[in-house]
């Protein structure tokens, strides 16, 4: 599902450089888990204690991560849940959230004592730096464009008026009944005409272009080569548009996409529009944070560097650069993980405190545990929804997704269920719906177009990732829980009928082999028909909870195919790689407290911090896996609950 956790926590305070504009996004955030207390079996394995301090919220933007197999699967919280009320009210909102506790994360692995600070107080506090398959970290540091000679002069880029580009555009959709679109050269020459050729080429992929003589005046004609049916059909790499591509350049163009504040899809969504073409030409190896800055690798089918450098002219939070053609596009989960760095703003800890934290998190690491954007923000966690998909309950399913549920969203939403609840009529629940696209408006959809006797192809309308999330959902889950017992039982050691990997394939630590592994070695399973389980107490204890929850362990295999869950294997503890860190001070919290890499090309001086500052700030770097949750690393240093519900109820001030 995810990256790397990019929806990371943030706490929040009342100085903070866009409080109001952030109360909003603040109110879509996901709900983390208030902690309990438990045994630490004599392995310096800590329950969760509350610090009574800071809030602790967590961005909730989409986020795709693909896990350690490379699957693509999504951490999305299915239903914006933006809030129309007082923001007063949301604590009170919070109480019906989950906890940590609720999905399994009770333990911690370090002996040091917590303290309290402040995560992305500014976006710019946390950025994310995209660690290709080759271990190479991406970064944008050249604007430059490769030399081709084929490529279209600067003027192709201006040569066309707003209104030409209007009417081609309408012509490449074919939005109006016009077959051709004639545009006069006015100052007619042969290099006057070739600019104009260049560019609707270059603009508009879809149309071909001529020169016609008419009454005496020169004009260039666009049109659809062949009509209609050449727009429908689906050009690929193999099949391109005759005469588009030189046959000497890669067929794809790789850059390095640098972006604030944004997450990956609304990106490609915004640089598609301005492109003019689908965003399904784009392809990358995972999605990003939006409440962040961060540097991925994107690739796109047959648009130019130089048209591509453009956009630089014209975008805002967004820069594109580090230009190449390749012969590829990317793909999801191939990416090798994430470099972070992280400014944890006005700390309590101690230096010792501090010291402590960040050696365990370097030398021991932090439980792998999946993070609170894998189960929603509000009364109905997306496992239960996945519990009952596994369960075949499909009446369960679409009142879970559609009834009333107390907890913080948007206004038409708690209207559309009341709606629901209220007359159990989808076409009167969608008309409460503003925006259709969300779960509930696609389900309601399925259930006016297959009827309320046909549930199952209702649901089939939402896009099979978002369907996915939810069992998905439902084994991070049991996986957390297993593991917080796992923990428990056996402390930091591995045990004989722990598994570990050979290559690709889980086996069973055996008693006389044991001591040839530790606690970095060890995995679990996530729950499925393909996988093998512990051979100790933690293997029965998968088979209880399952029992539990009506499902049979030994037949994870669904009537339906895409629900049917291989499962996979996911490490214990994650060492992150690359820890550094260093404390400084600083007197006012809105200036920087390092150079990103814009900064540095634009020749950006770091500010000057004083010796002696009010506040002490934790800069913190490490790298990442695939698939592991940077609020968890976080969360082990502070020692402290990332519960939305928890925070809110500690400290609501920084919501006035």
């Amino acid at each position: 599902m995810e990256t790397v956790e990019m929806n990371s926590i943030s706490l929040k305070r009342p100085h903070s450089e866009d409080d109001v504009a952030n109360a909003d996004e603040i109110k879509r955030q996901k709900i983390s888990e208030k902690s309990q207390t438990g045994n630490n079996s004599g392995q310096s394995v800590e329950t969760v204690k509350e610090q009574p301090d800071k809030s602790l919220l967590e961005d909730t933007k989409n986020e795709i991560i693909p896990n350690e197999e490379g699957e693509e699967q999504e951490d999305e919280e299915l239903e914006d849940s933006d809030e129309d009320g007082d923001p007063e009210s949301f604590a009170d909102m919070m109480k019906h959230g989950l906890t940590e506790s609720d999905v399994g994360i009770t333990k911690f692995v370090s002996s040091h004592k917590g303290f309290s600070g402040i995560l992305k107080e500014r976006y710019s506090d946390f950025v994310v730096h995209e660690i290709g398959k080759d271990g190479r970290v991406s970064h944008l540091d050249d604007f430059s464009v490769p030399v081709d000679d084929e490529d279209p002069s600067e003027e192709t880029f201006t040569v066309l008026s707003e209104e030409d580009k209007q009417r081609l555009e309408e012509l490449q959709l074919l939005k109006n009944k016009e077959t051709s679109v004639a545009i006069e050269v006015i100052e007619d020459s042969k290099e006057k005409r070739t600019v104009i050729h260049q560019a609707v080429k270059s603009l508009f992929p879809g149309l071909e272009t001529k020169t016609e003589d008419r009454d005496g005046k020169k004009y260039i004609i666009a049109y659809h080569a062949a009509g209609k049916k050449a727009l429908a059909k689906v050009r690929t790499a193999t099949d391109p548009r005759k005469h588009s591509w030189p046959k000497s350049r890669g067929s794809y163009c790789h850059f390095v996409l640098y972006k604030e504040n944004k997450d990956t899809m609304d990106a490609i969504n915004v640089l598609s529009k301005f492109l003019r073409v689908k965003p399904n030409i784009f392809s990358y190896m995972g999605t990003k944070d939006k409440r962040a800055i961060t540097v991925q690798e994107i690739a796109v089918l047959r648009i130019t560097a130089q048209r591509l450098a453009h956009l630089n002219k014209c975008l805002m939070n967004f820069k594109l650069g580090n230009f190449s053609y390749k012969n590829h596009p990317l793909k999801l989960g191939e990416l090798q993980g994430n470099h972070f760095t992280v400014v944890l703003r006005n700390i309590t800890g101690t230096d010792d405190q501090i010291e402590q934290a960040m050696n365990s998190l370097r030398e021991i690491g932090f439980i792998n545990y999946y993070g609170m954007q894998r189960f929603g923000t509000t009364a109905v966690p997306t496992y239960q929804i996945g519990r009952a998909i596994l369960q075949n309950n499909w009446n369960e399913v679409m009142d879970l997704i559609l009834k009333p549920r107390p907890g913080a969203e948007k206004g038409y939403l708690v209207k559309c269920r009341e709606e629901w609840a209220k007359t159990k009529d989808p076409a009167a629940a969608l008309k409460k719906l503003p925006v259709k696209r969300c779960v509930e408006g696609q389900l309601l959809r399925g259930l006016l177009k297959y009827g309320m006797k046909n549930i199952i192809s209702a649901f089939g309308i939402i896009p099979r990732n978002n369907r996915l999330m939810y069992i998905h959902s439902y084994q991070s889950y049991v996986w957390n829980n297993m593991v917080s017992k796992r923990i428990e039982e056996y402390g930091l050691k591995a045990v004989p009928g722990d598994l570990t990997l050979k290559g690709a394939t889980a086996v069973h630590i055996e008693e006389g082999d044991v001591h040839n592994y530790t606690i970095h070695d060890v995995v679990m399973p996530l729950p499925g028909f393909d996988v093998i389980y512990p051979k100790h107490k933690i293997g029965e204890a998968y088979k209880e909870m399952l029992v539990a929850d009506n499902l049979d362990i030994n037949n994870m295999r669904h009537k339906i195919r895409d629900y049917s869950l291989s499962g996979a294997y996911r490490k214990v503890i994650i060492r992150p790689q690359n820890v550094n860190w260093e404390v400084v001070a600083y007197d006012d919290p809105k200036i920087p407290l390092f150079t990103t890499d814009l900064d540095k090309l634009e020749g950006k001086p770091l500010p000057v911090l004083p010796t002696d500052g009010k506040f002490r700030a934790l800069k913190m770097e490490f790298s990442l896996p695939p698939s592991t949750y940077a609020t968890m690393a976080i969360r082990e240093v502070l020692k402290m609950d990332t519960s939305i519900k928890n925070q809110t109820q500690l400290n609501t001030t920084w919501l006035r």
